[in-house]
């Protein structure tokens, strides 16, 4: 699938977040959206089934989730008529754990990008493969890593996939202001061992 995307980013750039969802599913290619069901994941949910809810959406449940992330996410996906398919890692957290110690720091470089690699890689590269995608909505936004101020609305990734990112221009305030206008939950609670701070890629969007 070619798309110009120098153009397509001169095009959307000013869109709103609906047209840019509508943009990529008027393409014609085989497309998904992701979620991490963290704390803001409503805004993305609600733009795609606003537009679409026939679009599957994939998240990668990790294992290490909490409880107020898993009771918001099935609220979400039951109000919103979310057509959510769930990877989840081979092994269980409790047996990773036994194996590994528990959640290995980042210090400890390659035990956690073994970690990394199995809750969160392996799982969404069994996704991709069952899926398929040619265009692959998702809610990262410019100012949330280095990496993504490297980017735009439009983006390729390195498996080839056209990234679409319609709040890539957003601010923090700008999603407050939209869970707050359409009355959206959130999990006060989420935890994502992968990343550890804010600000650092857990490796979805950097793969080659």
């Amino acid at each position: 699938m070619e798309i110009d995307i120098d153009s397509a980013n001169a095009t959307l750039r000013d869109a709103s977040a609906q047209e840019i969802v509508a943009w990529a599913l008027a393409q014609g290619g085989k497309t998904i959206a992701t979620t991490s069901m963290g704390k803001n994941a409503a805004v993305m949910l609600h733009l795609v089934s606003e537009v679409d809810k026939t679009v599957p959406t994939i998240w990668v449940d990790t294992g290490y989730n909490l409880r107020d992330t898993y009771v918001v996410a099935e609220r979400l996906i039951r109000d919103l008529e979310v057509n959510i398919h769930v990877y989840s890692p081979q092994m269980t957290s409790e047996r990773r754990n036994a194996l590994m110690g528990g959640v290995p720091t980042v210090d400890e470089e390659e035990r956690h990008q073994e970690f990394t690699r199995q809750v969160k890689l392996e799982p969404f590269e069994r996704a991709l493969d069952d899926f398929k995608p040619d265009i692959w909505l998702t809610g990262i936004r410019r100012e949330e890593t280095e990496h993504r101020k490297t980017l735009d609305v439009i983006s390729v990734d390195g498996r080839g996939i056209i990234k679409v990112a319609p709040i890539f221009y957003w601010s923090e305030d700008d999603v407050d202001t939209y869970m707050e206008q359409h009355s959206l939950p959130t999990c006060k609670h989420y935890f994502d061992p992968t990343k550890a701070w804010d600000g650092r890629e857990c490796g979805l969007h950097t793969q080659a």
